[in-house]
Parts: C-alpha cells; sequence; structure tokens
C-alpha cells in the first residue's frame, strides 16, 4: 500500500500600511483600474459591487491610498479580464 504525505507550507504575511506617505527608495504599488474602467464604461460603484466592496475602497484603491489585498486585486483584474500585473505594477518611490 502507498503512503500517504504531508506537505507543509510556511506564508509569511505582513502588513501593509496605507501609502499616504512613502520612504524614499521604496516600492509602491500603481494601478490603471481608472482607465480600465473607462475602457469598460464603469463606474467605481458598478466596479465595487461587482467585487463586493464599497466605492469608497475603490476610490481609495485608485488614488493609490490603499494597497489592495490580493484576493481583491485578484478580483479586480478578474473583473476586467486582465492579469494581475496588467493591472497592477509596482514602482520605485522618489
Amino acid at each position: 500500500m502507498g503512503s500517504a504525505g504531508i506537505f507543509c507550507y510556511s506564508v509569511q504575511v505582513g502588513y501593509f500600511p496605507p501609502q499616504s506617505f512613502i520612504e524614499p527608495g521604496k516600492l509602491i504599488m500603481k494601478n490603471n483600474i481608472r482607465v480600465e474602467r473607462a475602457i469598460k464604461n464603469i463606474t467605481q460603484g458598478e466596479l465595487a459591487e461587482q467585487i463586493g466592496v464599497s466605492r469608497q475602497t475603490i476610490n481609495a484603491i485608485e488614488s493609490n491610498k490603499y494597497v489592495p489585498s490580493t484576493i481583491l486585486a485578484l478580483k479586480i483584474a478578474g473583473v476586467f479580464g486582465k492579469q494581475l500585473e496588467h493591472i497592477f505594477t509596482l514602482e520605485e518611490g522618489d
């Protein structure tokens, strides 16, 4: 008889504070959600409704004041039918 194996992976979880102030040389996450919404002709409210958040959350993400969770970022990319890296990019801060 075969043996069953158990695999355990360690995941490091961290907290990313709002990006209201950014230290020089730090990476920041930018996005093109506003452009994608315009192409799809949907409002912040409509996008928010589709992914289950408030319009204010979409506004904060678009304004780079809030970095979305991985799940939320994937949901947003899914609405636009794009890969995550086509919606969100990392850039060096000033």
